[in-house]
Order: structure tokens, then sequence, then C-alpha cells
């Protein structure tokens, strides 16, 4: 009886097994993207149109999705991230070309965003751009002094003392660094980086918290005074709150694209491309847009907003303002791992 029960507990294992149990089933996408970067009604839609079931996973910082991504624990279809994490990952070989056959609706998005993903995918070739922007200061306008924020200077003024908000994201913060100093936000030159994190352990004190994706929250409810985000974020909090504007100062600062990639651990490269061509479906994008409030390169979507939106400078920077930035690049093994430490040390740092 014992032998027999073993004989039919294995023979169900098998079925299972066999099934897709225990091994990734061909109808399914595993997914891997930004927090709060696409509307969840979009996934169930996908879903119930295409039969493929949705594995979806967030992420904080392009950071945080590589240490994940090379774990190699889960076998990621599709990623989303940053510019110069795309190119950090193409340059390891890690990233699969697109079949762009597959992806027809990709017409949809305006050629220049694909000339600007040029800088870290000389051949547009391996990734698809989702959504773009700046990054500035989110400022109270009844809490600082507006004829400063068009600096970053206003980042280590004293009188602020507790009320700023910098990003949690170390290529990011030492970008304001970088720019306050007339630095390219690119450098690998030490001497560069260890000033930058001299000004950031100098702002240190005046910092109210380091901040991703709560940032806004906290700007609308006005428990800061100014906040270092991304355009899209602070075209979100506007929207909540009448008192809040949005500089890109003058010294520059970072143009960003997040793009699609397709990487090697695909193993439905063709469900990868589904999705991304549903993605690039007006309604879709009109659905992404509405809910991530980013710039979007989908000229369909452009098209059907109201002029007063299509002309909204936080949501859509003017080419003065882009032409002032420079996009990330990746960086060598040698400064990646310098401005590790520089991070580390600076987030254990306190007087």
């Amino acid at each position: 009886m014992k032998k027999k029960l073993i004989l039919i507990l294995c023979t169900i294992a098998t079925a299972a097994f066999s099934n897709g149990c225990g091994k990734k089933s061909e109808n399914t996408l595993t997914v891997l993207n930004y927090g709060k970067y696409i509307e969840p009604e979009v996934l169930e839609m996908f879903e119930e149109e295409t039969g493929i079931k949705v594995d979806y996973e967030e992420y904080i910082t392009p950071e945080n999705m590589y240490t994940k991504y090379k774990a190699g624990a889960i076998d990621y279809d599709l990623i989303c991230t940053s510019d110069y994490m795309v190119e950090k990952l193409i340059k390891e070989g890690q990233v699969l070309p697109m079949n762009y056959d597959n992806i027809p609706l990709a017409q949809n998005l305006d050629e220049a965003y694909f000339d600007f993903s040029k800088s870290f995918d000389p051949e547009t070739k391996y990734s698809l751009p989702y959504f773009f922007g700046t990054v500035g200061i989110l400022y109270n306008t009844e809490m600082v002094d507006e004829s400063k924020v068009d600096s970053w200077d206003i980042l280590w003024d004293k009188d602020y003392e507790g009320q700023i908000i910098m990003p949690d994201s170390v290529r990011d913060a030492f970008m304001v660094a970088l720019k306050r100093l007339g630095y390219s936000i690119n450098t690998t030159d030490e001497e560069q980086l260890r000033e930058a994190q001299k000004l950031l352990l100098d702002q240190k004190s005046l910092i109210y918290s380091y901040l991703v994706d709560e940032a806004q929250d906290e700007m609308i409810a006005e428990n800061a005074a100014m906040a270092v985000v991304y355009s899209g974020e602070a075209g979100f909090a506007m929207e909540f709150n009448d008192n809040l504007s949005f500089s890109v100062p003058k010294e520059g600062s970072n143009m960003w694209i997040d793009s699609w990639f397709i990487p090697k651990t695909c193993t439905n490269q063709e469900n990868a491309e589904k999705f991304l061509n549903f993605l690039c479906r007006e309604d879709i994008a009109m659905m992404n847009f509405d809910y991530v409030y980013y710039a979007t390169p989908n000229n369909k979507v452009v098209e059907q907003l109201d002029p007063e939106l299509q002309e909204n400078t936080t949501i859509f920077p003017p080419k003065e303002i882009l032409d002032n930035c420079e996009v990330l690049k990746s960086l060598d093994d040698t400064t990646t791992t310098l401005y590790s430490e520089l991070w580390l040390e600076l987030k254990a740092y306190s007087e």
C-alpha cells in the first residue's frame, strides 16, 4: 500500500511538472519594471486579450534592478530601466535584439526618441522607448524663494535645513553635485567624484530624507520645501497641490529615457514582443500616460492631449532645456565601484 501511494504521488508530480508546474509555462511572460510605472488594468487587459499570464515584479532604482537580474533566480522575459543601465547590459552581452516586425505599432513612437536612444543603443536594435523627461527641483512656492530655484545652489541653502529631499539613487544624487560643480554627469575622474561627494556630505545636515517614489507624496503633503525629482513626478504632484512648481536649474541636468529591453534570460521572446506591441497601441499608451504622467514618445497619445497639456513644460520639456541636459552613460567597472563606495560612505555619514 505504501509503495502504491508513493508511485501515485510520483506519477502526479511528474504529470504536474510536464504541464508546467516546476518549470516556466510557454504561455507566461515575466516582466520587471520600476514601481508605479504601468497602469495595473493594462496587465489585466493584456492577459484577457492574449491568454498570456503576466508575472509582474517591481524595483526602485536601476542598481536594484541590476542586482536582481544578475542574481539569476528568475528568468525575466522583459525589463524596463534607464538608459545607462540598458547600455551596461548591452555591453555585457545580456540583451537580445528585438524583432521589430513583431512590434509594428512601434511606428506610433516619435523617431526623435529613437535618435536619443542612440547614445546608449547605437543601432537602436535592443531597446524601445517608454517614457522620458528631466530631473529638477519640485518646490513649494509658499516655502521657497522662487528667485533662487533656477540653480542647484539652493539645495545647500541653510535657510532650508531639514526641508530638502534628495534622490535615494546614486547616479541622480551625484548628478546634482556634479552639475553644480560644472562637471559632466558621466565623469570618470576620481578627483571630481570625490569633490562631488564632499558637496553631498556638506549638504547632509540639511536633508529631510533621501527618497524616490515617496518624494512626490511628501511634497503634496507639504512635509518638505523642495525635492529633487523626475519631471513626471513633479507634474503628478502639481496636479494635487497648487503651491507646487518645478525648475530645471540653469547649470543643466539629466535628460533620461526609460526603455524596454529583452534580456538574455528571455524564454518567451514572441510573448515579450507581443507585450511591447500592446504597449505601443494608442489606447494602452494613453492609459499608461494618464497613470504614470511622464512624457510619452507615443505621437498618437500626444496628438490627443489638450493644447495646455501639450505645452506643459514640466511634462514635456522644451528643446532649450533638453539641449542643456546630458544623458547618463554606463561607466567602467572601476568608476562604478568607486561610486558605490562613495555612496555607502555618504549614507553612513553623520555629523
